[in-house]
């Protein structure tokens, strides 16, 4: 009767631990990278969606809506001249026009809370503290430059041009993305 040895050798065992500390080291900075993707990509394209949303509410109800930052407790009315966007904001039909929504007849279309991740940053460049639509479709009262067009840019961690995205909203009501390759991580 011949008696086999179970287990394995020493050379097998280092051989798999590398194997798994190749794949690791190779997987680990590839799933980082695609998790702060997608969470950057979500964080820009809520906003994008809902600026959308307004415009064609606005259009469809031939009435203004606002869109502006609100970080309260509840979510029911605006950061006074906060340029900040991270913390949440609020879509609202605004029938006066004033940008207020304690107005009779103000309307509360959609909430969106802060972001989850609190390193990020979403900041207008151009003193955008709200985007109001008109009936027609087109932003108003914007901060005046020469673009045309006002840049709100999503800073994130970590703090690399390839996690800087720039929502773009021109004076017409159209707005898009789009990544920036400056290395000091401005929007064009």
């Amino acid at each position: 009767m011949k008696c086999t040895q179970q287990g394995m050798t020493m050379i097998e065992l280092l051989t798999v631990v590398s194997i798994v500390g190749i794949l690791l080291g190779i997987g680990v900075p590839s799933f980082r990278y695609v998790t702060t993707s997608n969470r950057v990509s979500a964080e820009v394209n809520a906003l994008l969606s809902d600026m959308q949303f307004a415009r064609s509410e606005a259009v469809k109800e031939g009435q203004m809506v606002t869109v502006c930052p609100s970080s309260t407790a509840g979510q029911n009315q605006c950061d006074a001249n906060s340029t900040t966007w991270q913390n949440g904001w609020i879509v609202f039909s605004d029938i006066n026009g004033n940008r207020l929504v304690a107005n009779p007849g103000t309307t509360i279309l959609r909430r969106q809370s802060a972001f989850t991740s609190a390193q990020d940053t979403f900041v207008s460049n151009n003193s955008l503290s709200f985007a109001s639509f008109n009936r027609e479709g087109f932003a108003t009262s914007f901060p005046v430059t020469a673009a045309g067009y006002v840049t709100i840019t999503l800073h994130s961690t970590p703090n690399s041009p390839q996690w800087t995205r720039c929502l773009q909203v021109w004076f017409t009501g159209m707005m898009g993305t789009q990544r920036t390759t400056d290395p000091q991580q401005n929007c064009q």
